[in-house]
């Protein structure tokens, strides 16, 4: 019977520490449409990866992050760390590169010249390279899964947030927003016979903060080769 208590108080306790900690990933405030987050710690170091090369392109990219500090106990697949100090800021596998890191640096490989892909506050998740398009079109593009908003309004922009869908050219120039604000991007992909990425997004219809089998999935496609990178709405029906 002892047992059969200690059990039931120890599932109590995990499901209500579970209720305390999660939280939505939208909060809603009437008249705004963007959540600005608070203003980052100006005492975080700054650091960046050692350069990556895309194969066939002429663009260092350089992965911009904070330096990470972590207790004894833990742990941090793929990072090094010097004193429980990480310096690793991403992740590279060929035509990915993956992480949570702040920006991007862009330098052509003849200059000495570097470029932030952006002036804003984010976090970039996934930065993806075409190759299969540049090899058929000879244009060369990045595809971008991050974040760019604090919508659960808890000061920070990271992986609890709205994740968005960008586009840049291979230089880090013409970085254009996809996805609509307040909609989650579920998943992408490419379509090479077409020049198209199509890609999903759910919206939370019924406003509770979060996106379930009650809300409403979009669906989109962009013109890859095009002078403008326009979204284009289907449906299924």
């Amino acid at each position: 019977m002892k047992r059969i208590l200690f059990t039931f108080s120890l599932v109590a306790t995990l499901m209500s520490c579970k209720e305390e900690t999660e939280t939505p990933k939208v909060i809603y405030e009437e008249g705004k449409t963007k959540v600005e987050a608070e203003t980052r710690d100006t005492s975080s170091i700054k650091v960046a990866d050692l350069p990556i090369l895309m194969e066939g392109t002429k663009y260092l990219i350089h992965p911009i992050g904070d330096v990470r500090v972590y207790d004894s106990n833990s742990k941090v697949y793929g990072s090094s760390k010097t004193n429980q100090v990480s310096y690793a800021i991403s992740n590279y596998n060929r035509f990915e590169i993956t992480g949570y890191f702040d920006n991007l640096n862009f330098q052509h490989i003849d200059s000495t010249n570097v470029k932030p892909l952006t002036d804003k506050k984010i976090q970039i998740q996934t930065a993806t390279f075409l190759d299969g398009i540049a090899a058929k079109t000879k244009k060369q593009i990045i595809v971008y899964t991050l974040v760019d908003s604090d919508t659960n309004k808890d000061g920070k922009i990271n992986q609890n947030d709205i994740r968005s869908l960008y586009l840049s050219t291979i230089s880090g120039d013409n970085f254009t927003k996809l996805s609509e604000e307040f909609q989650e991007l579920i998943d992408w992909n490419i379509i090479e016979a077409q020049n198209r990425l199509y890609f999903r997004c759910i919206e939370d219809i019924n406003k509770n903060g979060a996106f379930d089998k009650n809300d409403k999935v979009h669906y989109h496609f962009v013109n890859l080769l095009a002078d403008e990178w326009k979204v284009e709405v289907y449906t299924l029906n």
